[in-house]
């Protein structure tokens, strides 16, 4: 069967298409995908920042669209990023189990926490992990960064930031780990590290494809 997907043209996003296409391949399924990578409004926006975008549509509305215009069969998602409500007419075939679902702080090679010194600028773009990081650097000075992770990664290297917050299951997917990095502790985004399929509703074959991937209860 070939599948038509739709996903951001991000490299972290190219990764979980594929990631989902070899576990389909793991289960037996014999599919084939053809693959459009579009930006979305949070890709094209580097202004905006995201501390309330919570549940909103701003890294899948283009996505969602060319599933239900039909140019796509599915958009495959980071899960945490699914908007509430979903668009009408959609629905979700998969969550998928994922991969470490921890924050991890990345520091410049061979710094530690110690030798940050006062006030180090830490960027992230989450209230959430404004808070764990306040509970790990007293003095912390907090900036709020857009863009990819390759991007953020360079604003470390060119010294716009002293040190930086991103997602371990990104470091994972990217090939990242070698990176200097301390794990934080404290609650994590729902579904981080997740990857969801999204399809039109009542496609019972195409759900039927992709329901060996679902881990989430009621779907």
């Amino acid at each position: 069967m070939q599948i038509k997907i739709a996903a951001r043209e991000s490299n972290l996003s190219k990764v979980q298409v594929e990631e989902i296409y070899h576990e389909l391949l793991a289960l037996g399924a014999d599919v084939t995908f053809t693959k459009t990578f579009v930006k979305t409004t949070g890709d094209l926006d580097q202004k905006t920042s995201l501390a309330d975008m919570d549940k909103t549509n701003f890294f899948t509305k283009e996505v969602d669209e060319l599933v239900l215009s039909g140019n796509s069969d599915v958009g495959i998602h980071a899960a945490k990023d699914l908007p509430e409500p979903l668009p009408k007419g959609l629905e979700v075939f998969a969550i998928t189990k994922g991969k470490d679902p921890r924050d991890s702080l990345i520091l410049r090679e061979e710094e530690t926490l110690q030798s940050l010194g006062e006030n180090p600028r830490v960027g992230t773009s989450s209230k959430r992990r404004e808070k764990m990081i306040k509970d790990l650097i007293n003095g912390a000075l907090l900036v709020d960064i857009r863009g990819t992770i390759e991007k953020r990664l360079q604003l470390l290297e060119d010294g716009a930031v002293d040190a930086l917050v991103i997602a371990e299951v990104a470091l994972i997917r990217l090939n990242l780990t070698h990176l200097n990095r301390v794990f934080l502790e404290g609650e994590t985004a729902a579904y981080q590290g997740q990857i969801a399929v999204v399809g039109k509703e009542k496609n019972v074959e195409l759900k039927r494809v992709f329901k060996g991937l679902n881990e989430q209860k009621g779907l």
